[in-house]
């Protein structure tokens, strides 16, 4: 039997023993790792905050998908942390200097967690963030209302369920770039989010991006990436 010689500590990793922490993320992408709690101890999230923010001082580093026994051990062991119960998220840090815009578009009051996944994570990735909640299709109008915020944007997040018709729709009224996101709330035949899933990715309305089904997080960091590096707007003064 071969056995591979013991390479040692590699640059840019930190090793717990249950994770190797990419510690070069924040250097080479100017984003930090985040710690996916799905399937982690509560004690192995606490750890793995702790190490990031401790590698990253000067940054807010971010954990998702945290049980509610994981959230109680970050609230106790790092009280300094912004936990959200809602969007089951935690950040320990300060943020950056925000640039640009996201506007987080919430077809229902169902979609929250996601959303807010995606607001948070849009936050700790450098971007200012815009709530717009409770305008789904079923009331067109609502949409509507909101249509010069939706327009003022850098990048908007659409987060949708049922028949995930909400993104066709925003991303007809305005030429923002849009991420929409599908979320598994809806009835039997919306298989879990796949109806949403398949009606956005069959958009008519140009400039839709896709993410996977309640994926708040890949959103909230690909919006935040946009929205950092959009151009200043011309003003009317400057026009």
């Amino acid at each position: 039997m071969t056995h591979l010689p013991d390479q040692g500590p590699q640059p840019g990793v930190h090793d717990l023993g249950y994770a190797r922490l990419d510690t070069d993320r924040l250097e080479r992408t100017g984003d930090a790792e985040v710690v996916y709690g799905a399937g982690k101890t509560p004690s192995q999230v606490v750890e793995l905050l702790r190490t990031l923010h401790a590698t990253h001082p000067d940054t807010a580093v971010l954990a998702t998908r945290l049980t509610p026994e994981a959230q109680s051990a970050v609230s106790e062991a790092l009280p300094e942390a912004l936990v959200d119960p809602v969007g089951r998220t935690a950040v320990l840090g300060a943020v950056p200097v925000l640039r640009g815009t996201v506007a987080v578009v919430a077809a229902g009051t169902s979609d929250a967690p996601v959303a807010l996944e995606a607001a948070t994570t849009a936050r700790v990735f450098g971007a200012n963030v815009e709530m717009i909640t409770d305008v789904g299709v079923a009331g067109l109008h609502r949409i509507l209302g909101v249509r010069e915020r939706l327009d003022t944007a850098d990048c908007l997040i659409v987060v949708a369920g049922m028949e995930g018709a909400l993104p066709s729709v925003v991303g007809g009224l305005v030429g923002v770039p849009l991420v929409a996101v599908p979320t598994s709330v809806g009835y039997g035949a919306s298989f879990g989010g796949v109806a949403a899933l398949l009606g956005m990715l069959n958009s008519c309305a140009p400039g839709v991006t896709v993410v996977n089904i309640d994926n708040g997080f890949g959103a909230g960091v690909f919006a935040a990436r946009v929205a950092r590096r959009a151009a200043p707007r011309e003003t009317k003064d400057e026009s």
